[in-house]
């Protein structure tokens, strides 16, 4: 067990200085003032949680967790995710997908990586398919994973916009969509189907086909990357009105700054006084992927990887740099995915929910201490038990 003495709750809304008792993998109680309980044989935990916030363990909506690149031949293969690095970074939920390769890169694969993040202490799940159309899946349709594979809880990052996507039109969009959906609501799962936009213009136009052409609700897509350039963004906001769901990635280098991606902290920002409802928006940070840096005529001429740390530097930015209210920052990495995955268990603290949780100082949101599924992972604030 695992009691928090006095941090100040985050949901992400504020409910102040409260005690947080853990029990196994759920949260067993929220109070004011929750007695030290002696129970023979039980081991019990005390952290100070005084100066602190508790937060909710962090959702990243994109991770390549087995690995991703692969642009530019097989030395620009990444490596995978560690769940060191996840817990480090109070990331205590990931959703791995493939990305460009699906040739050297499988579900298989993806899905063994998932379970060994979890025998480590990240809940990782995952999406069936690639960035092509027809999507590949692990058991011959994009249903089948849904229903048959519990990890398995939508499709993507389907490309669009994007040189290295197979362009897919608006029919063979849709149809993936529904397969997704169908598969989703025969596992009481979303089925959201996450889009990558590339630098095309115009990057949502086969996407409000679809809704406009379809019966497929605009809350089954999650467009990423929406922070990539300037025309992007714009796109992003015209949807984000229209009351669609939008993801700003935190990864990023200087030379995409340069060449006019906005940082994520700053894309909120601009985000919410355009207009955007506070729920809609959602940060990933596309970790294991490579950022790769292309020639004139489209060749990789280098890459970096993308880093999961860069999820927590981005939430804490824009609240120290840009004003964001950091209540609302913290629903775009908690809340706001959770929700938008069908997660419903995940991104908040409530009595019987997950024990994912993080302590954070209260005034640079410094990240102190992480637990995941009712265990102390990473950092160590303790009383006296």
């Amino acid at each position: 067990m695992i009691l928090v003495k006095q941090a100040r709750v985050l949901d992400p809304g504020d409910r102040g200085a409260l005690d947080v008792l853990v029990a196994g993998s759920r949260i067993f109680a929220i109070a004011p003032d929750i007695p030290t309980p002696r129970i023979p044989g039980v081991e019990l935990e005390v952290i100070d949680g005084r100066g602190q916030y508790l937060v909710p363990g962090l959702v990243d909506g994109l991770v390549h967790i087995s690995g991703g690149g692969g642009e530019g031949g097989f030395a620009g293969r990444t490596l995978p995710l560690l769940a060191e690095q996840a817990l480090a970074a109070g990331v205590t939920t990931v959703i791995g997908c493939l990305g460009t390769d699906a040739i050297t890169r499988s579900h298989s694969d993806l899905l063994a990586t998932a379970r060994a993040l979890q025998a480590k202490g990240v809940s990782a799940l995952c999406l069936t398919g690639s960035y092509a159309l027809p999507a590949p899946t692990l058991t011959g349709s994009i249903e089948r994973d849904l229903v048959l594979i519990p990890e398995i809880i939508g499709l993507g990052e389907v490309a669009l916009a994007d040189h290295r996507g197979s362009q897919p039109g608006w029919r063979e969009l849709a149809a993936a969509a529904a397969q997704s959906r169908r598969g989703g609501m025969l596992a009481g799962k979303r089925g959201t189907v996450l889009l990558h936009l590339g630098d095309g213009q115009d990057p949502l136009a086969v996407v409000e086909a679809v809704i406009e052409r379809s019966e497929i609700p605009r809350n089954q897509f999650l467009p990423t990357h929406c922070n990539r350039s300037p025309h992007t963004f714009q796109a992003a906001c015209v949807y984000g009105r229209a009351d669609g769901n939008i993801d700003f990635t935190t990864s990023t280098t200087e030379a995409f700054i340069a060449a006019g991606e906005i940082p994520a902290a700053h894309a909120v920002l601009l985000a919410l006084e355009a207009g955007i409802p506070a729920h809609r928006i959602t940060l990933s940070s596309d970790a294991q992927a490579s950022l790769p840096a292309f020639g004139s005529e489209q060749e990789m001429t280098g890459f970096q990887v993308a880093d999961i740390a860069s999820l927590w530097q981005a939430v804490r930015q824009a609240v120290l740099e840009y004003g964001v209210a950091l209540e609302v920052a913290l629903a775009t990495v908690t809340a706001n995915p959770a929700r938008i995955f069908g997660l419903e268990s995940r991104g908040r603290i409530f009595k019987g929910g997950r024990a994912d949780l993080l302590l954070v100082d209260e005034q640079t949101l410094a990240l102190a201490t992480t637990i995941s599924g009712g265990q102390v992972r990473w950092g160590r604030e303790r009383l006296p038990g």
